[in-house]
């Protein structure tokens, strides 16, 4: 009986290390509905139905659609230091573009460009050249250029890339990707598949005249994109966060 005391404590203790090890993850998507979510887009868009849930999944489909400005799935709450997690699904047939926008505002005044805009840094999602998935665009609109790497406007091509990135399609292996986002202070640190891909330190940009006057780059609210005039198919099965207290 004492040669089997041990193990009986290990299982027990076992359910107790998986709880504190998911201990701060909430969920972001609940896997049935869009509650937490709100769509943000130009009046003319605003009976697209672009971003739904199916199959358990939250799926964005504008293919045989590109007749459309930025549509953006907005969370309703905001966040400032955390950690994302993203588990998303490309495809080989999908020229469009996504994206993760974090710390952002949408500005719904028909005085911004395009009539509404997103604010803000966005971890880029492309499948079509996946060595951009996990790189830094800002989208302020006084800035509209890449941050990490730092470029001059939206131009960019592969040699910007890390030396070594992976991403799969959802035709190869699994077919799903992990997204990690990590925000802290103004570092904000992107990883697709265990591999580093920005490692940004935004002090002098997040915390430049610009994205104070837009209230960005340090809290804001998640988004996901859908580019405009762009065909996009893309499938999210999880979104998770967990914050951090502000040091």
């Amino acid at each position: 009986m004492m040669k089997n005391k041990p193990i009986c404590t290990l299982i027990v203790l076992l359910p107790l290390f998986f709880l504190q090890c998911d201990r701060g993850w909430r969920a972001l998507f609940d896997g049935r509905s869009l509650d937490g979510w709100e769509v943000k887009c130009t009046a003319k868009d605003r009976d697209l139905e672009v971003w739904r849930v199916r199959d358990g999944l939250l799926s964005c489909d504008s293919m045989g659609n590109p007749d459309h400005d930025y549509v953006w799935l907005m969370s309703e709450g905001e966040f400032s230091d955390f950690e994302l997690l993203l588990i998303f699904r490309a495809f080989r047939d999908s020229p469009g573009n996504s994206g993760v926008q974090i710390r952002s505002r949408y500005d719904a005044n028909p005085s911004a460009p395009r009539g509404g805009w997103m604010d803000g840094p966005q971890v880029d999602i492309h499948p079509p050249l996946p060595w951009r998935t996990g790189l830094l665009y800002d989208e302020t609109r006084e800035v509209r250029r890449w941050i990490s790497p730092s470029l001059p406007d939206w131009r960019i091509e592969q040699s910007h890339a890390p030396a070594s990135w992976r991403f799969v399609y959802a035709d190869q292996g699994d077919g799903w990707n992990e997204l990690r986002v990590f925000c802290r202070n103004l570092r904000i640190t992107a990883r697709l598949n265990g591999l580093l891909m920005s490692d940004f330190d935004g002090r002098g940009v997040l915390d430049d005249s610009a994205h104070l006057k837009r209230r960005v780059g340090r809290s804001g609210h998640i988004a996901l994109q859908l580019h405009a005039n762009d065909e996009l198919r893309i499938d999210f099965k999880e979104i998770r966060i967990r914050e951090f207290a502000k040091e």
